[in-house]
């Protein structure tokens, strides 16, 4: 069977939410504070077909799926969220990417896309080790002490997480997610190894 699109898995994911859920769902992608925004008259009163084009078309195939991801996780769909994250792993290799200008090595893929750029749904999803890691970054200086506190303060992994790749990650750029990468492989070794098999 050939691999979902982002599109089509994400369209599968917010068509198995609940009415009340997919309300919750839209709610929360209108308060996202970061780039690109999503106005209310794209998402209000439209069904999940038309929030999955609007998701694909405001963040591109590739970085959709880790978006819808976070947001269910933030509404307390979990189980979706991790099957959402399973799907768009697998078929992220016919995904399209955005190549970036020199970007080669062990922590980006044959496209350019950083490793955790590229395994970005996955990596909020099911990284536990994350106190030990915003130690090791703040003792790296990728992150400022204000920073470690404010992430540190969060309840949830999956939300410190976020707010990581959101905040210092991406401040920090290629050189600081190389340091996110080798702190991965040191801390999170199973993950890491089952994410490069897919990659």
């Amino acid at each position: 069977m050939a691999p979902k699109t982002a599109k089509k898995a994400i369209r599968d994911a917010l068509a198995n939410l609940s009415k009340d859920n997919f309300h919750r769902f839209c709610e929360e992608l209108l308060d996202r504070r970061e780039e690109p925004r999503v106005n209310r008259n794209m998402v209000e009163g439209k069904n999940y077909l038309d929030v999955g084009n609007v998701l694909v078309d405001t963040f591109n195939e590739a970085k959709a799926p880790g978006v819808v991801v976070e947001l269910l996780i933030e509404i307390g769909c979990s189980n979706d969220a991790d099957k959402l994250a399973q799907e768009t792993t697998k078929s992220s290799s016919s995904d399209t990417v955005r190549p970036s200008a020199g970007e080669t090595g062990a922590e980006g893929d044959c496209a350019g896309e950083h490793f955790v750029d590229k395994h970005f749904a996955e990596l909020v999803a099911r990284v536990s080790e994350i106190a030990s890691i915003l130690d090791e970054l703040l003792n790296k200086k990728v992150m400022t002490q204000g920073m470690y506190d404010e992430i540190s303060v969060i309840p949830t992994n999956s939300a410190k997480m976020r707010k990581l790749y959101s905040g210092p990650l991406k401040a920090a750029g290629r050189d600081g997610k190389d340091v996110f990468y080798k702190l991965l492989e040191k801390y999170e070794k199973y993950l890491m190894d089952e994410l490069k098999k897919n990659k």
